[in-house]
């Protein structure tokens, strides 16, 4: 498995301890994110992300900015991404589950790292259930981004 990540400023110490997590489990990392905390703009390290997933590139993403948020609404222009905000296990599983997201949105400054790690972790090893669940996602129009 091949997993695209990108982050803000706010989210850097987050995603050496996800690299890290993934790489001990044999997943190999496409970096994307900015290996500082000084202050930048997140659509400049979510766009690539969002292009790797959506080219075959990478089989899923992660993205983390402070709240989670504009990173997903980033992503989200890109057609066929259905980047997920998760703050729970429970949303994470459900977003895989039920509505097929591709990438997880983490909210950095509003989650532990720990937690954060089983968000990854729920994300990554949950499947989509498919059935009435992907009529739901065939009326997501890509050809609006």
């Amino acid at each position: 498995m091949k997993i695209a990540i990108g982050n803000d400023h706010a989210g850097t110490r987050y995603k050496f301890n996800i690299i890290d997590h993934l790489k001990s489990t044999g997943i190999e990392v496409i970096n994307f994110g900015t290996d500082d905390e000084n202050s930048m703009d997140y659509p400049d390290t979510i766009h690539p992300v969002a292009e790797a997933v959506e080219s075959g590139k990478a089989d899923l993403g992660i993205i983390i900015c402070g709240s989670g948020n504009g990173a997903a609404m980033t992503a989200n222009h890109h057609k066929k991404i259905r980047a997920a905000l998760c703050w729970n296990k429970e949303l994470a599983a459900l977003a895989r589950q039920h509505n097929n997201a591709n990438i997880l949105s983490i909210p950095a400054r509003f989650v532990s790292l720990e937690d954060s790690l089983e968000f990854v972790d729920t994300f990554l090893n949950t499947e989509f259930e498919g059935g009435r669940h992907q009529k739901r996602i065939d009326k997501i129009p890509t050809d609006k981004c």
